[in-house]
């Protein structure tokens, strides 16, 4: 598994829920503590090894939390006030009501599964529900994502595993390109559905937005075998998915090495993944959606990154440098006479 990066709020969230679980447990292999939360076993390790230094004051070894871990497991003994289950407030609850709603009401939900049965029993405690809302009686809570367009064709095409012939507008180059798409996830997003599909022009994973989809035909083919393993690789409906930037479907993918002066560039821009590659260097890539942004981006970082990659790419720092110094030395001459 590749390590996920994180800002500081979403590490302390995962770390939380990390010790909150291990609280009741006491006790796990290493291994299937990190696949149940989506890490790699190096990065529970570490996050278990800073929250081994937290406690309550005066901070004495005695009001540490304790966890041991070792090769193999973890042990911890962190007391029943974290393995107590947490009260929610008002609004935390209306929030995880109205998550839970937009699921259901998406066309197929089974209103009588688990998350179905949690919903009614949250939405009486929080006196908004009359009854299961979609497929049943109406609900006091109701979410509308909208159906955006195409949104019955893709979906259908998701579920047969059919591939798509698309027109597709691009919002950032202003023009319409066709695609050949194998369909692997819908999604919904701030108000707004997206299509998580292998584009076959740009041969890896990009994000479309429905109502940007001008027209959509089945082509005849089940989708790719490429498409199905970035399927079944992806995050299990029990984990949190990384909070990413995902790349347009027009987005060029760059991969630079970044020296550890220029690492500021990972916590200032939207990266896909990062990767140490020894010496206090590390390999960032990630999704370049307008040319002159990453060539402001490798004046910034000037001689402390170099494009790896893709070629049309790898010169873009010498060049837009070459350029300003023209312009610069022209200025100059001109000044000067």
């Amino acid at each position: 598994m590749t390590p996920t990066r994180l800002d500081a709020g979403q590490r302390l969230r995962r770390l939380l829920a990390v010790l909150t679980w291990l609280a009741r447990a006491q006790r796990a292999p290493v291994a299937e503590l990190a696949e149940r939360f989506a890490m790699t076993p190096e990065e529970l390790v570490a996050d278990l090894e800073l929250a081994a230094c937290c406690g309550l004051p005066p901070y004495t070894p005695d009001q540490l939390m304790e966890i041991v871990v070792d090769e193999e497991e973890v042990e911890a003994n962190l007391g029943p006030e974290l393995a107590r289950p947490r009260r929610l407030t008002a609004a935390e609850g209306f929030a995880l009501a109205a998550a839970a709603r937009a699921i259901l009401d998406t066309a197929g939900s089974d209103t009588d599964a688990a998350l179905g049965r949690a919903l009614a029993k949250l939405e009486a405690a929080l006196g908004t529900g009359t009854g299961p809302g979609a497929g049943g009686a109406t609900s006091g809570l109701q979410v509308d994502l909208g159906e955006a367009p195409h949104l019955v064709e893709v979906r259908r095409a998701l579920q047969a595993g059919r591939q798509l012939v698309v027109h597709y507008y691009s919002l950032s180059s202003d023009e319409e390109s066709e695609r050949v798409i194998d369909p692997v996830a819908l999604v919904a997003a701030e108000g707004r559905w997206y299509l998580d599909a292998y584009c076959h022009r740009a041969e890896d994973m990009r994000r479309f937005r429905l109502d940007r989809l001008v027209s959509v035909a089945e082509t005849g083919k089940n989708v790719s075998r490429r498409a199905q393993e970035l399927a079944s690789s992806a995050p299990s409906e029990h984990r949190e998915a990384p909070v990413a930037f995902v790349p347009g479907p027009d987005a060029t993918l760059a991969t630079v090495l970044v020296e550890p002066e220029g690492m500021w560039m990972v916590e200032a821009v939207p990266t896909l993944e990062v990767r140490a590659r020894g010496a206090g260097r590390h390999e960032v890539k990630l999704a370049v959606a307008s040319r002159v942004w990453f060539e402001r981006l490798l004046l910034r970082l000037g001689p402390h990154a170099k494009v790896l990659g893709p070629p049309e790419l790898v010169d873009a720092g010498h060049r837009v440098a070459a350029r300003l110094l023209e312009r610069y030395t022209a200025a100059g001459a001109e000044v000067a006479s």
